[in-house]
C-alpha cells in the first residue's frame, strides 16, 4: 500500500498501522488482563484446530480489533484500498469464531475496539493541536483559558 499507492498510500498505511497498535494494546494490554474470560469449550468445535488456540484470555478478540482497526483507518484516506481490506477483516473475524479461538461476543468487542481505534487515529491529532494551541495562548497572555466543547467534526 505504500509503496504503489503514492502520497495516498502512505498516508493510508500509516492511519492504518497507527490504528492496529491502539486496537492491539487496548484489546491485549488492557481488556485480556481484565476480562480474563476462558476459551469456547473445545467440546463444541468437532475438528483438530480446537487444540492449537491460545491459552490467553478470550475477550476480546485481538486479531479482529486489529484487522478492523486497520480496514477503519484506510477507508477514509483510500477508499478502495479500504474495500479490498474489509473482505479480509471480515474473515478474520469469522474464523476466530469458526476455529473455537472465540465466542462470537469477543469477536464484536474486538470489531468496537477496532473501530474506537481508527476514530482515535483519525482525530486525535487535531484535537491534541487545538487543547495545546488553546494553553499556549493562554500561557503567552498571562490569562487562564478554559478549553471550549469542541464541535463534532
Amino acid at each position: 500500500m505504500a509503496w504503489l499507492g503514492g502520497w495516498r498510500g502512505r498516508r493510508a498505511a500509516a492511519s492504518g498501522l497507527a490504528a492496529l497498535a491502539v486496537a492491539q494494546l487496548v484489546s491485549n494490554a488492557v481488556c485480556k488482563q481484565v476480562a480474563d474470560r476462558p476459551r469456547p469449550p473445545k467440546e463444541w468445535f468437532p475438528h483438530d484446530e480446537v487444540d492449537d488456540r491460545p491459552g490467553s484470555s478470550s475477550f476480546p478478540s485481538g486479531h479482529t480489533a486489529a484487522a478492523v482497526g486497520f480496514t477503519a483507518a484506510v477507508s477514509p484516506t483510500w477508499p478502495a484500498a479500504g474495500a479490498a481490506c474489509a473482505v479480509p477483516a471480515a474473515m478474520v473475524a469469522l474464523e476466530r469464531v469458526q476455529s473455537g479461538a472465540h465466542y462470537p461476543s469477543d469477536v464484536a468487542a474486538g470489531a468496537a475496539i477496532g473501530l474506537a481505534g481508527a476514530w482515535l487515529t483519525r482525530h486525535a491529532p487535531r484535537l491534541i493541536r487545538r487543547h495545546w494551541l488553546l494553553i499556549g495562548l493562554g500561557r503567552r497572555h498571562g490569562t487562564r483559558i478554559r478549553v471550549p466543547h469542541l464541535p463534532r467534526a
